[in-house]
């Protein structure tokens, strides 16, 4: 059951976090029609304002690259560029099982 999976961090300027969030809740439901995509969840944290998180499980991590090509993901991409100031992969992972 070795999955794909990273946990991502995105910096944005001041006051543009919910802004980012909902792009990011957009893109998840894109990811829907997507049986490759098997997590997408966004968060974020009361101590980082600027912060929005995002944890994604993909069945390979060919998968994942392929879906940063697809149209609504560039549009998505498009739209947040303007209101990011940084973009960290906390960690990449390899999900070995649990619960989902």
């Amino acid at each position: 059951m070795e999955k794909f999976s990273l946990f991502g961090k995105i910096t944005v300027q001041e006051g543009e976090r919910e802004t980012m969030a909902g792009l990011l809740l957009e893109a998840a439901e894109s990811m829907k029609d997507l049986d490759e995509c098997e997590v997408y969840l966004v968060s974020i944290s009361d101590n980082e304002p600027n912060a929005v998180f995002v944890y994604e499980v993909w069945s390979n991590e060919e998968a994942h690259q392929a879906s940063l090509a697809l149209e609504a993901t560039q549009e998505l991409i498009k739209r947040a560029r303007p209101i990011i100031t940084g973009m960290e992969r906390i960690s990449t992972l390899k999900l070995l099982g649990g619960k989902k």
